[in-house]
C-alpha cells in the first residue's frame, strides 16, 4: 500500500510549499489541472502523477534555467465550472508558467477562453475531435485524422474485417457527437448507407448497459458485419465492458473499437474483453527502447507498485519535454517566447518515432491499433509505416476543409479561410 502512497504524498508536499500563492524566483511553478475525483478521476488521477514524476526527474537534472520546478495541484473533480475557476487561479493567482491538463473536451472548452484571456499555455494530452485552433494550447493528443478516421478505415479493410454496418456509441458530450459527425460524413463517403449506421448516446457515468448491448446485438444480427466505434468516456466504461462480457459480444462477430479506453481503465473491468480493440498512438506493449524507459521511468517513480503506462501518459511526456526544451531554447518562461519556440520541437517518444510539433500546435504522431488479450492489455496488431500530421480541421467537413491553422508569424491563423493571408 505504501509503495502507491508515497509519490503521492511526495506530490502533495511538493505542491504545499508553494500554496501560497506567488511564485518564487528561483522556481517555476507548473499548473496540474486534472480531476483526482469524479467520474473522469478513473482516467485523469494517473496524469497528475505522471507530471509529477516528470519534474520530480527534470528537478534530478538541475530543473530548468537553474531553477527548479514546483507542483501546483488543483482537483476540479470533473466538473467543467471548477476547471474554468481553477485555470483562472493558476494563472492569475499562482501565476504558473504552464499548465498539463483536462481529459473531455467540456473541460478544454471550459478553460480555453481563460487561457486566451490570461495568455497562459495548455498542454492537452488528449485525443479529441478536432474543429480547434487556439494559440495557447499544445494538443499532443489525437485528431481524427491520427485516430478515428485510420480506425474507421482498418476496420472497413480485409485485415479489420470488411465491416459495412456501424454503431456509433459516446458520451453525451462535444467530443463523441463532433468525431460521429466526421465519421459520418466520411462513412456517407465511402458509400454507408444511413440505415446502415446507428448512433447512441449515454450520460456520463451511465452504468446500465443491458438494453443498449441488447440493441447492438439485435443490430448486428441482420446481415452485414457490424462494429461499434465507442467514444465512452470515464468510468462508464467499465460498466458497458463488463456488459460486453456478461452478454457474450463476440469480438470476431461485433467487434468493438474504443478511442478512450487504455490499459489502465481496462484494469477495471475485472473479465478482459478479448478481442476488442483500441486506437491509440501508443500502447503500454509497444517495443522500443524509448518505450522501456518510459516504463522503467514510471515502475521506479511507483516503487514498482504500478508499471501500466497508457497513451494519454504519452502524449504528457512528449508535451512535457518539449516544453522542458522550448524553455532552454527560448531562455525564459515567458508564453510568447516558449510557444514561438514550440514550433518544430523534435523528440523520440516512447512510441518508438521521432513526433514532431507542427505550427497548427498539432503533433505528428504514429497511429496504433491494438487487440485486448487476456491480461486486459493491449497487443499491437497494426500501425502506421510513418509519423501522422494532424489536421485540426476535418476535410469531411464542408465548412472545416476550407480552413486552415498555422500559427507561425506572419501567418498567424487558427481556422482561417484559404487562402486567407493576413497583412503585417
Amino acid at each position: 500500500m505504501l509503495r502507491g502512497v508515497l509519490p503521492r504524498l511526495f506530490g502533495l508536499w511538493l505542491a504545499s510549499v508553494v500554496s501560497a500563492g506567488h511564485a518564487s524566483e528561483d522556481t517555476i511553478e507548473v499548473g496540474i489541472l486534472h480531476s483526482l475525483s469524479g467520474t473522469m478521476a478513473i482516467s485523469e488521477s494517473v496524469l497528475e502523477k505522471t507530471v509529477l514524476m516528470l519534474l520530480q526527474d527534470q528537478n534530478k537534472k538541475g530543473g530548468l534555467l537553474a531553477r527548479k520546478l514546483e507542483p501546483v495541484i488543483v482537483d476540479p473533480a470533473s466538473d467543467p465550472d471548477m476547471f474554468a475557476k481553477d485555470a483562472r487561479e493558476l494563472l492569475s493567482k499562482k501565476k504558473v508558467a504552464v499548465v498539463f491538463g483536462c481529459w473531455t473536451s467540456t473541460s478544454r472548452k471550459a478553460v480555453l477562453p481563460i487561457f486566451e484571456r490570461l495568455n497562459g499555455l495548455l498542454f492537452y494530452p488528449v485525443q479529441y475531435e478536432g474543429e480547434e485552433s487556439s494559440r495557447n494550447i499544445f494538443y499532443t493528443g489525437a485528431a481524427p485524422n491520427q485516430q478515428a478516421i485510420p480506425a474507421v478505415r482498418y476496420l472497413m479493410s480485409r485485415e479489420g474485417g470488411q465491416v459495412r454496418r456501424w454503431v456509433l456509441l459516446g458520451t453525451d458530450y462535444v467530443y463523441p457527437r463532433t468525431t460521429n459527425r466526421i465519421l459520418s460524413a466520411y462513412l456517407a463517403e465511402k458509400g454507408v448507407s444511413p440505415d446502415d449506421i446507428m448512433t447512441i448516446y449515454t450520460p456520463f457515468g451511465n452504468s446500465d448497459w443491458r438494453g443498449i448491448v441488447d440493441r447492438i446485438k439485435a443490430f448486428g444480427s441482420e446481415g452485414k458485419k457490424t462494429a461499434v466505434i465507442s467514444t465512452i468516456n470515464g468510468d462508464a466504461n467499465t460498466y458497458f465492458y463488463r456488459e460486453l462480457v456478461a452478454q457474450h459480444v463476440d469480438a470476431n462477430e461485433i467487434p468493438v473499437m474504443a478511442f478512450s479506453i487504455g490499459e489502465r481503465e481496462l484494469r477495471s473491468v475485472g473479465i478482459a474483453p478479448v478481442g476488442h480493440l483500441a486506437a491509440w498512438n501508443y500502447f503500454h506493449a509497444v517495443n522500443s527502447p524509448e518505450n522501456k524507459l518510459f516504463v522503467k521511468m514510471w515502475a521506479d517513480f511507483n516503487e514498482q507498485g504500478d508499471v501500466i503506462t497508457n497513451d494519454p501518459m504519452e502524449a504528457t511526456f512528449i508535451g512535457f519535454r518539449m516544453w522542458a526544451q522550448a524553455v532552454v531554447q527560448a531562455g525564459t518562461t515567458d508564453v510568447d517566447a516558449v510557444r514561438q519556440a514550440m514550433y518544430g520541437q523534435r523528440i523520440k517518444a516512447p512510441s518508438g518515432f521521432d513526433v514532431v510539433m507542427n505550427s497548427n500546435h498539432h503533433l505528428s504522431k504514429p497511429v496504433m491499433i491494438g487487440k485486448i488479450n487476456s491480461s486486459a492489455t493491449l497487443d499491437v496488431i497494426w500501425q502506421s509505416i510513418n509519423p501522422v500530421r494532424a489536421e485540426p480541421w476535418s476535410r469531411y467537413l464542408p465548412d472545416s476543409a476550407k480552413r486552415t491553422a498555422d500559427w507561425t508569424f506572419p501567418w498567424v491563423c487558427g481556422g482561417c479561410i484559404e487562402p486567407a493571408f493576413h497583412d503585417w
